[in-house]
């Protein structure tokens, strides 16, 4: 049993989905919870206050660097620091290249990938000087494979996947570890907005349009849940996982085996 008392695990984007599966899990070992997102922040913060330490939450935009520090320091000046840092927060755009909105590209650049590099910036520092910290980042199987329409968030996945595997690296011979987690298909918001663009332009009812996105890359024809991950992210806070540094695990259904 992983006992997190005493540690502060700041999640982004975990106001729902997967980030707030992550703060579940990791406050149910009792870890303190940062909160960060634009969702339901109540109806988080209350799925979480059961088993957790203290809760608090900042709205940061991660699109913009000084609130990135300002968040950074609200968890400094609350909490002493961040021990676990979770990136999670992303956002999609499906285009083809020659298609595809440089605003956009600029978005989902900065907050899938960019957004990531900030907080490590500022929390690695910490957690160096602490002796202990784990940071794990949310990639995809996109980090590892490729779809067509998808040239941003495959680039941002494939960087964050590099970014894991140079900090690692950097701090190998640390207290501090550094990985990733490349999840499939998870019934996130995201892909339920992909499911009903599915079902509509093809005429067909959402359970068709669900069945037909995961027999196409996910072979167990099933989604990975946000709680799964969880329990992937808390192992790798465990002591057994000190000498897991810079991998990238997919949980995928099988997707990757392929």
């Amino acid at each position: 049993m992983t006992d997190l008392k005493g540690k502060t695990a700041l999640i982004t984007g975990s106001t729902s989905g997967i980030g707030l599966g992550i703060a579940q899990t990791l406050a149910g070992r009792g870890a303190n919870i940062i909160l960060n997102g634009f969702g339901d922040v109540l109806a988080a913060q209350q799925s979480v206050t059961h088993h957790a330490g203290r809760i608090g939450y900042h709205g940061a935009d991660l699109m913009k660097p000084q609130e990135i520090t300002d968040l950074m320091t609200y968890a400094h000046s609350e909490f002493g620091g961040v021990d676990i840092l979770v990136n999670n927060a992303g956002i999609q755009h499906v285009a083809s290249v020659e298609d595809f909105a440089p605003e956009r590209w600029d978005a989902v650049i900065a907050l899938n990938l960019s957004a990531a590099f900030h907080t490590m910036h500022l929390a690695i520092p910490g957690m160096k000087q602490r002796g202990w910290g784990r940071i794990i980042n949310i990639a995809s199987t996109h980090g590892l494979v490729a779809s067509a329409q998808k040239s941003a968030y495959v680039a941002a996945k494939h960087g964050i996947i590099g970014l894991t595997k140079s900090a690692a690296l950097e701090l190998a011979q640390t207290g501090v570890t550094c990985n990733a987690i490349c999840p499939g298909w998870v019934k996130t918001p995201l892909v339920e907005k992909q499911i009903a663009d599915r079902a509509q332009a093809g005429g067909i009812s959402v359970a068709q349009a669900t069945r037909d996105l995961l027999l196409e890359k996910q072979p167990s024809a099933e989604f990975v849940t946000p709680q799964q991950l969880g329990e992937l992210a808390l192992f790798l806070c465990s002591d057994a996982a000190v000498q897991v540094r810079g991998a990238a695990w997919a949980m995928d259904g099988g997707w990757t085996a392929q």
